[in-house]
């Protein structure tokens, strides 16, 4: 009996420790719980937002008309140059300038030793003064002879021969004359002078130099240098342009209508007198491709010289409704294609292949591959490429550097772009 009131008294008790362990189970498990959410939710990262568009600054284009130049390289040349000979030999007793002095045309450069030429116009004198006393005898004779001859007192062969003896005697004469003027000529040749105005360049000769007229000895070289000429090359596909605009009269060599033409010097700085176009050669170098368009400048102060690198800008007209887009909104492919990136409707970038034509100043003058009102991305390049959103936003204007003459056009067509870096990846 008491063995079962024992296990059911132990049954009872175990029946309660398990009901509260359930209900201390209850009572602390629900925080725990909670406080494991809560560490979870902290210890979770927060979902990426989407990044902001690249800001970038963008052109409007708009079409308009504007001149065009096209520029080309070249070297000035003298306008007219001398080559100052030896006519007669001799010795040079003298020179009668200074080197790289002004002389003008008939001025006295050297004096040649005139001894001889002086002996031998005596000699040509004195043979012209026997000529004529010969022939005062022989006309005396043929004048005798015809007063016989008539009256059958001589032979007509003895008149024949008197009348050719007087014939001979004026040959004679006319000889002696001769040979007075080609004595004096060289006479002449020995007072050296100057063919034209200009300058003359280092002497080739000294005094006591033997110098010869068979081997055309150098003495000197004068050059007209004002005005000058300037010596342009240009590629065979845009001189083809240049006689076309000839043909069709948008540009002229002569009139008031004159193409006209700036000049730039070896270090970049503006020549102040503007130079009209001459005319353009037919011949085109095999080598290069090229040919030359000469063009001709005052030169009043010698500021130019000749064989002096140059670059000068040629008027050929205006372009009709062309595109001028800034020159940092302009790349070039590795083809040297020039490229531009346009900001579409949609705020996304495009990639455009573009045929410039020339510079403005610092604008680009395009003929195709844009129209009229599009965005072209002039800051921020570097950081954007073809597809992507952008954030546009106007560039401010910036105001457009001086021509380099105030009476030249202001475009410049390049010959052919360099190569840059793509854009495009």
């Amino acid at each position: 009996m008491n063995i079962v009131v024992s296990i059911a008294s132990t049954a009872k008790h175990a029946l309660q420790s398990s009901a509260a362990g359930a209900a201390a189970q209850i009572r602390f498990g629900a925080p725990l719980a909670m406080a494991l959410a809560l560490l979870a939710a902290c210890s979770a990262k927060p979902a990426p937002k989407d990044p902001d568009p690249p800001q970038v600054s963008v052109v409007t284009v708009h079409r308009s008309n504007v001149p065009v130049t096209v520029e080309l390289p070249g070297r000035t040349s003298a306008y007219r140059v001398a080559e100052v000979r030896a006519r007669v030999d001799g010795i040079v007793q003298k020179r009668g300038f200074v080197e790289g002095d002004q002389v003008e045309r008939g001025q006295h450069l050297y004096q040649i030793d005139p001894a001889p030429y002086i002996a031998a116009l005596n000699s040509a004198d004195a043979s012209l003064q026997k000529a004529k006393a010969n022939l005062a005898a022989t006309n005396a004779q043929a004048e005798r002879y015809k007063a016989l001859v008539a009256q059958n007192l001589i032979s007509r062969q003895d008149y024949d021969n008197a009348v050719s003896s007087q014939g001979q005697a004026e040959a004679d004469v006319a000889t002696a004359k001769a040979a007075i003027a080609i004595a004096k000529i060289n006479l002449d040749y020995t007072n050296v002078v100057s063919p034209i105005t200009g300058r003359t360049g280092v002497s080739a000769v000294t005094e006591g130099a033997y110098v010869q007229a068979s081997a055309a000895t150098l003495m000197d070289t004068v050059q007209q240098i004002d005005p000058i000429y300037v010596d342009l090359t240009q590629s065979s596909v845009e001189g083809l342009q240049l006689r076309r605009n000839l043909a069709d009269g948008s540009l002229k060599l002569d009139g008031s209508e004159q193409a006209k033409a700036a000049l730039f010097l070896e270090d970049g700085t503006p020549y102040p007198i503007a130079g009209t176009l001459q005319f353009s050669d037919i011949t085109v170098d095999q080598g290069t491709g090229s040919v030359t368009v000469r063009a001709i400048f005052a030169n009043p102060k010698s500021v130019l010289l000749p064989g002096m690198f140059v670059r000068a800008r040629i008027d050929e007209g205006s372009e009709d409704d062309a595109i001028s887009v800034p020159e940092v909104g302009v790349t070039h492919d590795p083809n040297g294609q020039a490229t531009a990136l346009v900001v579409g409707p949609d705020n996304k970038v495009v990639l455009r292949t573009l045929k410039v034509r020339g510079t403005q100043a610092n604008q680009w003058i395009v003929e195709s591959g844009l129209v009229d009102g599009e965005r072209v991305i002039v800051s921020g390049v570097q950081k954007v490429r073809p597809g992507m959103l952008v954030s546009a936003t106007e560039a401010v204007p910036v105001a457009t550097p001086p021509a380099a003459t105030t009476s030249q056009a202001t475009v410049q067509k390049t010959p052919a772009p360099i190569p840059a870096a793509s854009t495009k990846k």
